[in-house]
């Protein structure tokens, strides 16, 4: 016999290999590049979507109710304070302020800059690659919004 066909092997066990994991290597693994359509099944990809986008649009519809109250409250509260006398507001200043701004905006919003078409492109490829996985984001983040 020649050396090639003496080579020994390590065995390794895989039920071990697993145990030791954490479960985030093992439902993501290490190497994350490519589409999750290629390492996970159907089921997999919708739990997955269906979940984290349940959870950004329950945090999204309690964050979104904190800041219109926040921000409603802050106006009731000038306004009250400016009916009081307490503060005195330069209606006209603020006019001006406004349509200063929006002829900033009016100007730089022409035509988006690299930076923005770039990142839109990114996410473009990553939905057409991951069309299930997003697609139950999609109506877990629905859901979310309305519980």
């Amino acid at each position: 016999m020649s050396e090639k066909d003496t080579e020994t092997f390590d065995v390794l066990e895989l039920a071990e290999h697993v145990k030791k994991q954490r479960w985030w290597n093992k439902m993501f693994g290490k190497n994350n590049s490519g589409p999750a359509a290629e390492k996970y099944s159907v089921a997999t990809q919708l739990a997955v979507g269906g979940v984290t986008g349940w959870c950004a649009g329950y945090l999204f519809q309690k964050v979104g109710k904190l800041a219109a109250s926040a921000v409603g409250g802050g106006f009731f509260l000038l306004q009250i304070a400016h009916h009081t006398g307490y503060i005195k507001i330069d209606w006209k200043r603020v006019e001006q302020d406004v349509n200063k701004a929006k002829k900033q905006l009016k100007l730089n919003s022409d035509k988006p800059t690299k930076e923005v078409r770039t990142k839109f492109n990114e996410v473009q490829v990553f939905v057409k690659n991951n069309i299930v996985l997003t697609g139950g984001f999609a109506g877990g983040f629905l859901l979310g919004l309305a519980s």
